[in-house]
C-alpha cells in the first residue's frame, strides 16, 4: 500500500515561509542584546503574514513549529528558553486568536503585532515569575520590557504591513 501526498502551491508558500522565520529566529540568537530576553522578534513578522494570507491554524503551525526547530537547532530544547520561548509563543498566538473577533477596520497588522508582542513578553515574565524568578521585584522590570515590546511590535507590524501591501499590489498587477 502506498499513500502519496500532493503539496500544493500554497503548502510550498507556507513551507518556505515557515523556513524563513525558522531562520530569523537563528539568526537574531546570533545578535547580541543589551538586555537579557530583549530581542526583536523578528519571525513575528512571518507570523502575521501567515496569519493573513492563510489564517489563524496556519499561523500557529508555523510559530509553534519556529519555537520547536529553533530550540532544537540552537541546542535549547527542554531548556528554560525554549518554553520561555513557548509561553510568548503561546500567548501570542491566544492574543491573535481573540483579536480575529476586533473590527478589522481598526486593527491591522500593526496593531495586532504589537498586541502580539506585548502578550508575548507577558506570558514569558509570568513565567519567569512562576518558574525560576519568584520574586515581586520583577514588577520594576516591566516599564523597560513593555516598552521594547511596543517598540519592536510596532516596526514589526509596519514591516508585515508594508510586505502585505506588497504582494496585494503584486496579485492585483
Amino acid at each position: 500500500m502506498r499513500i502519496e501526498l500532493h503539496a500544493t502551491p500554497a503548502d510550498h508558500q507556507i513551507a518556505k515561509l515557515a523556513a524563513l522565520a525558522i531562520a530569523l529566529s537563528l539568526a537574531e540568537a546570533a545578535i547580541p542584546s543589551p538586555l537579557p530576553g530583549v530581542k526583536p522578534g523578528l519571525a513575528n513578522i512571518i507570523v502575521l503574514v501567515v496569519l493573513y494570507r492563510f489564517g489563524w491554524n496556519t499561523a500557529a503551525w508555523v510559530n509553534l513549529m519556529r519555537v520547536g526547530t529553533g530550540s532544537l537547532l540552537l541546542g535549547q530544547f527542554l531548556a528554560p528558553g525554549f518554553f520561555l520561548a513557548l509561553a510568548g509563543a503561546l500567548a501570542s498566538l491566544s492574543v491573535l486568536g481573540l483579536a480575529q473577533a476586533l473590527p478589522q477596520r481598526w486593527f491591522g497588522p500593526v496593531s495586532l503585532s504589537i498586541l502580539a508582542a506585548l502578550a508575548h513578553i507577558s506570558g514569558q515574565l509570568l513565567l519567569v515569575y512562576l518558574w525560576l524568578i519568584p520574586n515581586a521585584s520583577l514588577i520594576n522590570l516591566l516599564p523597560v520590557f513593555f516598552g521594547m515590546a511596543l517598540l519592536s511590535g510596532l516596526i514589526n507590524g509596519l514591516i508585515a504591513a508594508h510586505w502585505l501591501d506588497s504582494g496585494q499590489q503584486q496579485a492585483g498587477a
